[in-house]
């Protein structure tokens, strides 16, 4: 598959209403797997600080709430979108719940796992908050596992570099 091909892979928003990747066109797309009852759930709030940050450069985060990491995303999509305004103030846009893993994994995961993390490890999503960098071309740069801040200095440095 093309990166082209990666950003018209349809994708519903948190509404429902149909979308891509593309649809932030010309940005450089930070995309999330997220979960609203995870340990890892307050880096929303450093999510939504880099959303700000630099949206007027060129980044997008995108969330892909998932339910898949011991049901830590259970709620509704009203329920996931209350939650992540009135807790974190999250303004970048989400998608609908989708499956990062296994047979039902969304097509846009199945592309994202292909890429490798900075100790070389492709495949399945190690757990709630893995981050993937994808250039404004639709090709996956990085991929930074969980643990690993949004602001960390590599993540920083991986989006300084995208933005140019």
């Amino acid at each position: 598959m093309s990166s082209q091909e990666l950003l018209n892979l349809p994708v519903n928003t948190l509404e429902g209403a149909p979308t891509t990747l593309g649809a932030q066109s010309g940005k450089a797309i930070l995309a999330v797997n997220v979960a609203s009852k995870c340990g890892l759930t307050p880096q929303y709030a450093t999510l939504e600080k880099l959303a700000q940050e630099y949206a007027e450069r060129g980044l997008a985060v995108v969330g892909f709430p998932c339910n898949q990491f011991m049901g830590q995303e259970p709620g509704s999509p009203e329920e996931i979108a209350s939650f992540c305004s009135t807790t974190y103030g999250v303004s970048f846009p989400l998608t609908e719940k989708i499956e990062v893993n296994g047979e039902g994994r969304h097509p846009i995961y199945a592309e994202l796992v292909q890429a490798a993390d900075a100790e070389g490890e492709a495949g399945d999503i190690q757990w709630n908050f893995e981050k993937f960098l994808i250039g404004a071309d639709g090709t996956v740069l990085n991929r930074f596992r969980p643990r690993t801040e949004p602001d960390a200095p590599e993540v920083i440095a991986a989006i300084e570099s995208a933005l140019g």
